[in-house]
């Protein structure tokens, strides 16, 4: 197995990162500028639409983050979640697996109470919840706590069987406790000029030390995300940096190596993570007028009566639908009778809340009406 003698945590002066600050000046006021437009726009909408949105960005988020790792979860799922632990009451609440509320509970507690210290204990309660069968996959893993070195050095690798290729090699796990007790120390200090520029050092500090078996990339997202949280100085979120991750993999995981393998003068990993970031704020934009088209599109039926399958699956509907709405999707996910099915979706289209897509016969698919025309 091919193996690289030096990664930046054996350099003599590690953890010391440097930056080139004149070369990233330009793209951390690039990003502030575009955080400061997006705050302003939320604070124009209503108190609902805000809630929306933030529904909607966390839920993405949860999603992302897991489907960077190669595991996806429910969407239905991880929105109940969210739901219920914001208070908010969106119906259809789904019965969430615990897997999917582990995740929730992270990144809720790194976003929500973003004023409250990291601390090991903190951490280890995140991975905790992260693998709360203390398993992954198949394999059984330690939980909360350090990794140890019991099954060799920590390595990311592909490839096949003996001929695998590797990525990265994580400090011993004698160092772990020093090497944690220092993060955790420069993440609570004061003296950082930016806390978006400690969500990117942060990120790619943590991943570098990589101090649990599993579950590192979105702890360290998790902790990104805290950092950006105080950047802004409140807990809402309406943008998903996990979202643009996982659009950007190849290139996230390509840096990331470069980093590792490089010098302690991190700029270039800096300046992908402030574009990556840029490009994630603007890409709310997408998600506003999903949820300003949501809004408009339950104003328009407010005066009619649904019932509970109804209104459940036309919040589904207007979230992000994976594939074509029929009777028998209906049925599955209200778990009624194809005829209850038939006769739900029939009223809606009577009422000229759906409409029927093109084609016919047993591949008969429906959508929603586009707001103002109910």
């Amino acid at each position: 197995m091919e193996r690289y003698t030096t990664y930046i945590h054996q350099l003599p002066k590690w953890p010391i990162l440097e930056l080139r600050w004149d070369q990233l000046a330009d793209n951390l006021a690039e990003v502030h500028l575009q955080q400061d437009l997006l705050l302003g726009r939320m604070q124009h909408l209503g108190f609902s639409f805000r809630r929306e949105t933030e529904l909607k960005t966390l839920t993405e988020d949860v999603l992302k983050t897991s489907e960077i790792e190669g595991e996806k979860l429910s969407s239905a799922q991880v929105r109940s979640s969210v739901a219920r632990r914001l208070g908010m009451d969106v119906g259809g609440l789904q019965t969430v697996d615990r897997n999917v509320e582990g995740v929730v509970e992270m990144m809720l507690d790194a976003t929500q109470n973003y004023r409250e210290r990291l601390t090991q204990e903190r951490l280890f309660g995140w991975h905790a919840a992260l693998f709360p069968t203390a398993r992954s996959g198949m394999r059984s893993i330690k939980v909360g706590a350090w990794r140890t070195d019991d099954s060799g050095p920590m390595q990311v690798v592909s490839g096949p069987h003996g001929r695998e290729h590797v990525h990265y090699e994580a400090p011993s796990a004698e160092r772990l406790p020093q090497e944690m007790s220092t993060f955790l120390d420069w993440f609570e200090e004061e003296n950082e000029r930016d806390w978006i520029v400690k969500a990117g050092l942060a990120h790619l500090w943590f991943v570098t030390i990589h101090p649990f078996e599993d579950g590192n990339g979105r702890i360290a997202r998790a902790i990104a995300d805290m950092a950006l949280a105080r950047s802004e100085n409140r807990p809402e979120r309406f943008y998903s940096m996990s979202a643009q991750i996982r659009q950007e993999r190849n290139k996230y995981y390509e840096i990331l190596e470069q980093t590792q393998k490089g010098t302690l003068d991190v700029t270039p990993w800096m300046e992908w993570f402030f574009g990556c970031l840029e490009r994630a704020i603007k890409g709310a934009e997408v998600t506003v007028a999903a949820v300003e088209r949501r809004g408009r599109f339950w104003e328009s039926i407010a005066t009619l009566k649904l019932n509970e399958r109804q209104q459940y699956v036309l919040g589904l509907l207007l979230d992000d639908f994976e594939g074509n709405l029929t009777t028998s999707k209906w049925a599955k996910l209200t778990k009624c009778s194809q005829d209850t099915a038939a006769r739900d979706i029939s009223d809606l289209v009577d009422r000229g809340v759906l409409k029927r897509n093109p084609g016919g016969g047993r591949a008969t698919s429906y959508s929603a009406v586009e707001p103002g025309l109910v």
